[in-house]
């Protein structure tokens, strides 16, 4: 296999076990996927594009990461439902030598008990990773979404 065609498959691995430890609520995992320094944003399409800061959840280390675990888990209370990514094949924008920058476009669909499910947010992640060992890690990822309204409030992450 190829460098390239390798570094397109971790990137598809990576976002797939980023998928799967939050469509199956194991959010203790979920700041492991970034840096200790890693940062989460979830921004408006709206507010990306004009360059303004304002987001919806922006989170600027892993400690605040496990704080929002925390609150999730302990704090938050909010009616059961299922969430499903569905995360395209990453483009990547830059590579050298042990960072990259990539993008990937993402569905998130909501299931509540009983009920139908919904689009809960589509839009796409920005990217920017460090090589650590054989693996990669976000050092950030900002959540672009499209969708003008968020369905009741930002619980789990995207």
């Amino acid at each position: 296999m190829n460098e390239s065609m390798l570094l397109h498959h971790q990137l598809d691995q990576l976002n797939a076990a980023y998928a799967a430890a939050l469509d199956q609520k194991r959010f203790d995992d979920w700041p492991l996927f970034f840096t200790e320094d890693g940062h989460y944003k979830v921004q408006a399409r709206e507010n990306f594009d004009r360059n303004l800061p304002l987001a919806l959840m922006a989170l600027e280390s892993q400690g605040m990461m496990k704080d929002r675990v925390y609150g999730i888990a302990q704090t938050i209370f909010h009616g059961p439902y299922y969430m499903r990514h569905i995360i395209s094949p990453a483009r990547i924008i830059s590579h050298e030598g042990e960072s990259l920058m990539a993008e990937a476009n993402y569905a998130v669909f909501r299931t509540k008990p009983g009920s139908i499910s919904e689009v809960y947010n589509v839009g796409r992640y920005v990217d920017e990773l460090i090589k650590k060992g054989d693996s990669w890690k976000f050092r950030s990822r900002l959540c672009v979404y499209d969708s003008e309204m968020i369905l009741n409030s930002l619980i789990y992450p995207v």
